[in-house]
Parts: structure tokens; sequence; C-alpha cells
């Protein structure tokens, strides 16, 4: 076996994956209860999508079963007059009134079945938009630390892009279902009234191609468990290829024959387990509907055998093979529903267990409250690991910030500087210790209070889809600003508005290459837009985290310099705290307070002369870097 490129042979199956192979070992019985489970999930989302088109699609499914076996048992009655004895004249018009409810039965089933069509295609739209919302407002409440955890992310990739799907398509297979259950049920009953003895061979029928459904969905979902990893593998490898972003240093290192290579291997392996499955299927489809033809044909032969004994008159022997025969063609409908509920049941259980895990990766209800901007944030022995990690981002970290004051975060890469970044936030929450707003613990809070009083500057910002005044804005959409001075501040301060004049719409031009009239800016200007934003956001607390990497030297001394300035605004009096994380240790140099880390611990703090004077790590990284600048 081929050593991978992407991922490992022994990537390990995410944990709601592996509940389908528990459910394809427990046998055929386990599936069938997975299928009504299935619609008593999509019912319920029908039903919250409107309650009202819900009731009324089920009531006339209902009225339209009753139609059919009134059709059936009319049908009966017409045959018995027209094989009644006596001229035909006679028979034909003792015929009639039979005749006349066979047509109204027709008609208003007819009628009825257009109307539960009328219903679900105004209800289907609805229930995919409802599920669509509740996927989507929970992803915005759920913890950031859901996202760097890989099972996570790739359920939610999943359950968005199958998932919802499915559930629209699965909700068109729960209509289908019902209308063919109904022809059944209409068959079957108008039988058992001519012969009880017919009624349990209709349903006999259907049993052998049920099973085969059954034993088809086993087989899909012992697939998926199989394969989910290397799907996971597959979709890394696809992105490498297609996104715009990779475009560029794949064809700088010529790596294209290598990505397609490595595509193509995951992708042939998937395909042969597919091709398995599908081959097992197609047996299993074929013994099943060679099964239910023999018990056609037993139902068939035993109503002859009615017929010549006497047991069943001739003219509701006629009837009988109708409704028979309606009977076969309805369920050979409702099986081909059911196959496919079984199958699109993977993804609807897979959207409910996103939801329950979305559910269970918030943040407790808040029992605390904060009493304005914070003006004293302080750390005792917090530790923090990200998921599926063997040992801590950092570690027993004690430290105090304060309103007003200019904090810089140095290390090497690793150390875990943007990680304490968050956790000052409030964007992390701690494994072990305290962060404490003024007293009050960031975990007890509404994360929503917490993060309404932080801007963040990235490194790589996200480049919004918007215009370039947008881009700015987009922190603070709602701020007053009738004559756009705070707008004007911030882009003079962080030099975005020389990227704003260099756009051919100004501040209007749309910031996106995907839009065929959108522009895109180089890595340094899109940090100038990030600065930008944190200004204009005017936050309690504002997070620099290698704002200017891809600045020039001009513009990154007076980014700096706006940063630093934040901290005390002269002019509303107002005090904020500034945390600044950078490499180039001579931006640092004023900061009121600079913090060392080394592995995850704090091991050096103090101002620039103090910790030059001790000549620990911040010594030795300002004097590597100084160097480069002597004579």
């Amino acid at each position: 076996m081929p050593v991978p490129l992407i991922g490992s042979a022994e990537m390990v199956t995410p944990s709601w994956a592996r509940g389908y192979e528990d459910q394809a070992r427990a046998g055929v019985w386990t599936v069938a209860r997975a299928a009504p489970r299935t619609m008593a999930l999509l019912v319920a989302l029908a039903w919250r999508a409107s309650a009202r088109l819900t009731v009324l699609a089920l009531v006339a499914q209902v009225a339209a079963a009753v139609s059919a076996a009134l059709g059936f048992l009319a049908t009966a009655s017409v045959f018995t007059r027209l094989l009644a004895e006596g001229p035909t004249p006679h028979r034909l018009l003792a015929a009639l009134p039979a005749l006349a409810l066979v047509a109204a039965a027709a008609i208003g089933r007819g009628l009825l079945q257009a109307g539960v069509g009328a219903v679900w295609a105004e209800l289907t739209p609805l229930v995919e938009l409802r599920a669509q919302d509740d996927l989507y407002s929970g992803l915005a409440q759920v913890e950031l630390l859901a996202f760097d955890d890989p099972d996570f992310t790739q359920l939610v990739e999943r359950t968005s892009s199958r998932a919802v799907m499915s559930i629209r398509i699965g909700i068109s297979r729960v209509a289908d279902l019902l209308t063919a259950a109904v022809s059944v049920l209409a068959a079957v009953v108008a039988v058992g009234v001519l012969s009880p003895v017919l009624a349990p061979l209709v349903v006999l029928a259907a049993l052998p191609q049920a099973w085969a459904s059954l034993r088809g969905a086993l087989l899909e979902l012992a697939s998926l468990f199989r394969t989910v990893a290397g799907e996971r593998r597959r979709d890394v490898t696809g992105e490498l290829i297609s996104e715009r972003a990779n475009a560029a240093e794949v064809r700088a290192f010529t790596a294209q024959r290598i990505l397609l290579a490595e595509h193509r291997r995951i992708s042939a392996e998937l395909a042969q387990d597919a091709v398995r499955v599908g081959r097992r299927k197609n047996v299993l489809v074929t013994v099943g509907r060679a099964l239910g033809a023999l018990g056609a044909l037993a139902g068939y032969l035993v109503l002859g055998l009615l017929l010549y004994t006497g047991g069943i008159a001739l003219a509701l022997a006629g009837t009988a093979v109708v409704a028979m025969r309606a009977a076969a063609q309805a369920v050979g409908n409702g099986v081909y529903s059911v196959n496919e509920l079984y199958e699109i049941g993977i993804y609807v259980e897979l959207y409910r267990e996103c939801l329950a895990d979305i559910r269970r990766r918030r943040r407790r209800a808040p029992t605390g409250r904060l009493n304005g901007d914070p003006q004293v944030i302080e750390l005792t022995d917090v530790s923090f690991r990200y998921p599926g990690q063997d040992r801590d981002a950092v570690t027993g970290i004690s430290l105090s910030v304060r309103a007003g004051e200019v904090i810089a975060l140095v290390g090497e890469n690793g150390s875990g500087k943007s990680t304490l970044a968050k956790l000052i936030t409030g964007l992390y929450l701690p494994v072990e210790g305290t962060v404490r707003w003024d007293g009050v613990g960031t975990d007890t809070v509404d994360p929503a209070e917490l993060h309404e009083r932080i801007a963040m500057v990235m490194q790589e910002p996200l480049r919004w889809p918007m215009s370039a005044a947008n881009n700015i804005r987009i922190g603070r959409l709602e701020r007053a600003d009738p004559e756009g001075a705070a707008f004007a501040a911030a882009a003079s301060r962080s030099g975005a508005d020389a990227v704003l004049n260099d756009l051919p719409g100004g501040e209007q031009t749309l910031l996106s290459p995907a839009f065929h009239n959108g522009r895109d800016l180089s890595g340094g200007q899109w940090q100038r837009i990030s600065v930008a934003r944190g200004l204009y956001r005017d936050a309690a607390v504002v997070v620099a985290d290698e704002p200017t990497s891809a600045m020039d030297a001009r513009a990154e001394h007076a980014v700096f310099t706006a940063l630093r300035a934040l901290s005390t605004d002269p002019a509303g009096g107002r005090s904020r705290i500034t945390v600044l994380i950078t490499h180039r240790l001579a931006n640092v140099r004023h900061a009121d307070k600079i913090v060392v880390l080394e592995h995850g611990q704090v091991t050096e703090q103090g101002t620039h002369r103090q910790l030059i004077d001790r000549q620990g790590m911040y010594h030795q990284l300002f004097r590597l870097q100084a160097h480069a600048y002597r004579p």
C-alpha cells in the first residue's frame, strides 16, 4: 500500500461517525427502526416550519386514502351489476350509480392528491429554510474553541453541504411514501372487505423488497464508516488543487502532478468501495424483486383457488385483481421511497448529531454581568489546551493588565502569544485557572457582552467580500458617524486612506476577485484595512496580532504609533487596554509592560529597560534583531 502524501492511512475516524458502525453491526431490525425515526425527525422539522401546512398535508393524505378505498368498493359494485343476469341495457342502467361513485372517488382522489402536492411544494422550501436557520444560528453561538477541533469542523462541513439538501429531498420522499402507503392501505382494506384471506398476501408481497432495502441500508452505513477518513483526505487534496489561495504556490513548486496523482489515488480507493457496495446492493434488490414477484404470484394463485371453489364471486375477483395490481404498484413506489429514506436518514441523523454537538459546545448560561469597560484584567494560574493535543499551549500564567496600559507579548513561534491574547479577551476560556474582568470571571459572562468590548487586528484578516468602506465599518456598522469623521480618522491613522484612494471606485470598490467588478489587495494593503477596522470599532480592549507583517517600514511605524496611542484617548478621556503581539521588538520598546513567553509559560515581564538589564531571553532576541542594523 503506498504511503499517503495527504494525512495518514491511520487517520482517526471522527467520534460522530462511529455510531454508524454500531448501527451497521446491529442488524436489519435496528436499521428498520431508523426509517420511522427519520420520518419523525422530518415531520418534526415540517411542524416547526409550518404546523398549519403539515396538518393540512396529513389530513389530505388520509382523505385520499378514504377516497381510494371507496373507489375500489364502488368498482366491486360496478362489476357485480355488470355481471349480473338480465338484459345488458338493464345491467348498464343498474351500474350507473356505482359508476358515478367510482368517477366521483377518482375525481376526489385526484383533487386531493393535487392539493397534497401543492401543500408539499409550499412546505418543502420552508423546511429547508428552517433547517438551515437552526444550523447557522447555532453555529453563530458556538464556542470559538470548537473550530479548533477537526472532528467538529468536518461534521459541520458535511452537515452544511449534504445534510440540509438531504432534508429537502427527504421531505419529498416522505410525501411519496405517504402517498404509496395511502394507496397500499386503500387496496388492502378493499381486498380485506372482499376476502380477508387475500389481505395478508398483499402485504406479504412487499416484505422481500423491504428486506432488500434494509440490507442495502446496512451496506451504506458500513461504507460511510469505512470511507469517512478517506473522504476527508480527498477533500483536502481537492481544495489544494482548486482554491485560488493555493494556486500560485502549487504552480511555483510544480506540485500539480503530485497533487493530482494523490487525489486520483484516494478517489480510486473510494470509488472501489462504492462499486463493491453498489454491486452487493444490486444483488439484494434483484433477490428482493424476485421474492416479491413470487409473493404476488402466490396471491393470484390463492385468488384463483377461491374463484374456483366459489369462495369469491367473479365480480368481486375482478375488483380484487384491480386492487392487488394497484397495491403492487404502490408497494414498488413505496419501497423506492423507503430505500431513499434509509440513505437520506444517514444525513438526517448527521444533522441531528451536529445540532446536538453544537448545543454541547455553547457556553453555559451567564451568571455574571460586567460593570462597563474593564479597568483591570487579571489572569490567575491560567492553563489552556487545544482539542486533541497532548500538552498545554499555555501553562500556569498569572498576569494583570490595567486600562491605559500597552502590553506587549513577545516570544518565539509557538510560545503561546496568540493563545494568551484570546484568553485575555475571553475568546477562549481557560481549562484551569481564572480570567477576570474587574473581578468577574469571563466564564460567567455572556460572550456577546465580552466580545462587544474587544477588537482584534489579525495578521491574516478576514477579507470580507463587500465594499472597502464596509470592510472598515464591519465591526461597528451601526455606529453613528454622520459626517464620516470617525471613518476618516481610522483610515488616516492606519494608512488605509492611501489604499482607498488608489481603488478605481474609491471606498465603494468591491474587494473580492470572486465578483466581476471586484478588486483584490496585496497582503500589506489588507493589513491596513484591518488596522482601520480595529480603530473604527472603538473597543475597550484592542489586540493587534502581528498586524504589520506584510507592511513596509513607513506604514508599520505609523500603525504602531496609532496602536500605542489607543490606550489613552485625550479627546474622549477613555482609557483602553492595548495588547501588541509582534516579532519586531523595536515596535514594543515603549510598551508599559512586555511579557516574554517560552513554551507556554511567562519567563519574564517588565519594561524594555528592565528586561534589557536582566539579560534574559528578551535581551537575546533584541540584540539579534538590533545586530542586523549595525554598521
